[in-house]
């Protein structure tokens, strides 16, 4: 199938029905090997004519994608799609959701190098918070502006505004943006939601490496939503217990909020006390009491057990670190990042003061973590588009801020891959006492490379 190619977008029709037996006959790598020498920046396939799909057919297509990914930096991915496809695709990929999604070719278009400084006006939303904020990013950063609804309400009060806007960005997903992870963070505490009757499948369900991860990036109070769930057994009270042990090494607090025990002997509640974990009534018991998040773990992080040595295979790929935390601020901030020094040691920060930090862990074939170390004035200019409005709102800018890092995390994530290295990222911690982070990093090298923006010096820390 030869590609319809216009200002820098291959664009495959495929028709009909698209399952494991004749997707392949639709599209193969030589017709994706042709449509590239046309030097597309873009490379998607168009549901317009489909009139069914199944998994196994978009797998074909799929495929493809990854060979693409691994040749060059196109974007690949779905256009032209009604919202019943859309939710498909999503459940069908769920989490590993590689490629982007375009509810219009118009849509791909705003995305695309041929179509920038139009400066479009444009309303974004997804119920996605990484997403919207990724979308926005990238629209900004092609010179259009953007105007992030943050609830549906939002969205669909401003989508009615005629002539308000230029285009309006719904149920688009930018794959190489970001990772949904399927946990939560409030007031930098990581929040697991669990449900039903807990038994030794807990230990298979929970991801214990991203919670590793989370307790290596400096995440100290974990709380376990239990508002649903119905009983546990023996099983699952000795796996909760050694989970408290083992965040104990990091002096790291686990809470469980909403759990009811009128179908759980109370003696399980009794041992797990014992070992440490907390019962809460009501999220908001928690999450709205400053001081009890201090004395929780959630505005401190303790120096941790272990210390790992920064590896060569991490150093090899330190530029890809450094541009994509470079580039995500320059597009925010619309200045040129120049870097000033770069050295294998401590985290050093000489002047505390008006600065700020956030820090994301990655883990899979490498594992470490990024640190972000922020002057205000760039945090809030760069939060500035995400916020929709200039603020000193610290708690705003810094929540804000972890949107920005996840994005950075994101971008890492999709320029590895593109070396065929694979790993997944956990939620931004965010510091507004820089303290608490020098606690975290206490003793562990890493390449410290400090960066100028418009004067203002930024600093870029890697680690394990």
């Amino acid at each position: 199938m030869k590609a319809v190619v216009k200002d820098g977008i291959a664009t495959f029709l495929p028709q009909g029905f698209l399952d494991g037996n004749n997707a392949a006959s639709y599209l193969s790598i030589e017709d994706v090997e042709a449509a590239t020498k046309l030097k597309a920046d873009m490379i998607l396939v168009s549901l317009k004519r489909v009139v069914f799909f199944n998994r196994n057919g978009l797998d074909i297509f799929i495929k493809l994608f990854s060979k693409i990914r691994k040749t060059n930096s196109a974007t690949v991915g779905f256009c032209d799609y009604d919202q019943n496809k859309y939710e498909a695709i999503r459940r069908f990929y769920k989490e590993d959701i590689n490629f982007s999604l375009f509810k219009t070719l118009d849509i791909a278009y705003l995305f695309s190098s041929s179509y920038k400084n139009q400066n479009k006006t444009i309303l974004v939303y997804s119920d996605d918070k990484s997403q919207r904020s990724a979308i926005a990013i990238e629209l900004h950063d092609n010179g259009h502006n953007p105007t992030i609804a943050k609830t549906l309400s939002e969205y669909n009060e401003k989508k009615c505004q005629k002539g308000a806007f230029d285009y309006v960005v719904d149920s688009t997903f930018l794959g190489q943006m970001g990772q949904k992870v399927a946990t939560r963070v409030s007031g930098n505490a990581i929040i697991y939601t669990i449900s039903s009757f807990l038994d030794v499948e807990i230990s298979d369900n929970f991801n214990i490496e991203y919670h590793n991860n989370s307790l290596n990036v400096g995440f100290r109070l974990f709380i376990f939503d239990a508002y649903k769930v119905i009983s546990m057994n023996i099983h699952a009270l000795n796996f909760f217990s050694k989970l408290s042990t083992s965040a104990a090494e990091y002096n790291a607090t686990i809470c469980f909020v909403g759990m009811k025990f009128d179908k759980t002997p109370i003696s399980f509640k009794e041992n797990m006390e014992d070992a440490g974990i907390l019962f809460y009534d009501q999220m908001d018991d928690i999450l709205q009491n400053k001081e009890l998040l201090k004395e929780l773990g959630a505005s401190s992080a303790a120096n941790i057990k272990n210390k790992r040595v920064l590896n060569k295979e991490t150093v090899i790929e330190l530029p890809k670190f450094i541009n994509a935390a470079a580039v995500t601020i320059e597009m925010m901030t619309n200045s040129k990042a120049h870097k000033e020094s770069a050295s294998v040691q401590n985290l050093i920060i000489e002047k505390k003061e008006g600065k700020i930090a956030s820090s994301i862990g990655y883990y899979g074939d490498l594992d470490g973590m990024v640190v972000l170390v922020f002057p205000s004035g760039i945090a809030k200019k760069a939060c500035e588009l995400l916020i929709g409005e200039d603020t000193n709102d610290l708690e705003l800018i810094l929540d804000t801020l972890a949107e920005l890092v996840n994005i950075v995390g994101g971008k890492i994530k999709s320029l590895l891959a593109d070396e065929d290295i694979s790993v997944n990222i956990t939620l931004p911690r965010t510091y507004q006492d820089i303290d608490s982070l020098l606690e975290v990093v206490e003793n562990r090298k890493g390449v410290q490379v400090e960066l100028s923006f418009n004067d203002d010096k930024f600093l870029f820390f890697l680690t394990r």
